[in-house]
């Protein structure tokens, strides 16, 4: 039996796209055992992941994890953080590694020269060539996301005329270039005929307030209001996803949901779009505005518009954005 550990400490959408290489190794080695390292706040993106043998939480102290791992005697660590933190946890566990490319010189220059020198090629595919040598090969199953079944006790809980007809907006980010204004988010909300759940964390929840107060009764806010595992059961029974390039946006993909994403001060060359499996069962649309010479500003994101202008939302076509919910 071959004992494995794969490193991602963060974010949601970073983990999600770890799946396909969780359940290819655990179900093309033979005997394989997966274990998975995160921080904590992530837990519950992973917990109910089947093809995880064993979960571990990376707290504050790294120290304090080693102790522990070093007791699993793992055939390998499958190192997809690639950073000063998981080198040193590769070199205090001293066993063999598999270390995932980041591209940080291919980024950077893109981002501060607009030279792009990216592969065209989707971080999931890249992630899956760290463990190409152990045999495995992408299966072409896409993304996984596994929620619990209390979770989706969550869908009685919307008013009865969004139950079973509604589309969602996830209106948050991490970062604000990353984020449609509320204005424009309202005006969208208003062209869209369908009923509409605005979706997004606590730290949402005001911009959620606002667009919905300056919307009719079709728009209800979810903002703030459900966990994370809540908040993807309704991205799961939505019929149509629009959604800024964060977190949800990839559980949908792996829920194979419809997508519109609205890009901002990033961009899909960095290779995070919606990650489609080989049988492309679902559609995703990209919005972005591809001809300013200031994108990408940043390989993540700011708290304001480096140019002051933010023209990569500002300019974002509403009616496009609404036309493409309405249709069928």
């Amino acid at each position: 039996m071959s004992k494995f550990l794969i490193v991602r400490f963060s974010s949601i959408g970073d983990i999600v796209l770890t799946t396909p290489v969780i359940r290819c190794l655990k179900k093309q080695v033979p005997g394989a055992e997966v274990h998975f390292l995160t921080k904590r706040s992530f837990a519950s993106v992973l917990i109910d992941n089947p093809y995880i043998d064993k979960l571990y939480f990376l707290e504050d102290n790294l120290f304090d994890i080693v102790h522990q791992l070093r007791q699993e005697k793992y055939h390998s660590i499958i190192d997809l953080q690639h950073n000063q933190r998981s080198l040193r946890l590769k070199t205090l566990l001293g066993v063999k590694s598999f270390s995932f490319h980041k591209l940080n010189i291919e980024k950077w220059l893109l981002v501060n020269f607009h030279i792009n020198k990216l592969p065209h090629v989707h971080i999931v595919d890249r992630y899956l060539d760290t463990v190409k040598s152990l045999g495995v090969e992408n299966d072409g199953m896409g993304l996984d996301y596994f929620i619990p079944v209390e979770a989706e006790k969550c869908l009685s809980t919307l008013p009865p005329a969004f139950q079973n007809n509604y589309l969602a907006f996830v209106i948050g980010a991490k970062h604000f270039t990353k984020q449609l204004p509320a204005d424009k988010i309202v005006r969208i909300c208003n062209l869209i005929k369908s009923p509409l759940v605005l979706l997004g964390g606590p730290e949402d929840k005001e911009k959620g307030e606002l667009i919905a107060g300056q919307c009719d009764s079709k728009v209800f806010d979810a903002t703030g209001k459900y966990s994370l595992s809540e908040s993807a059961a309704l991205v799961k029974h939505a019929k149509k996803i629009i959604t800024h390039d964060t977190g949800l946006m990839h559980i949908a993909a792996a829920f194979k949901k419809d997508i519109l994403s609205v890009w901002g001060n990033t961009v899909p060359e960095f290779g995070m779009t919606p990650y489609m499996d080989t049988a492309e069962s679902f559609s995703s649309i990209i919005f972005e505005q591809a001809d300013l010479s200031c994108r990408p500003c940043s390989k993540i994101g700011f708290s304001k518009c480096p140019k002051k202008h933010f023209k990569c939302m500002v300019n974002q076509d509403e009616k496009a954005i609404a036309d493409w919910a309405n249709l069928p």
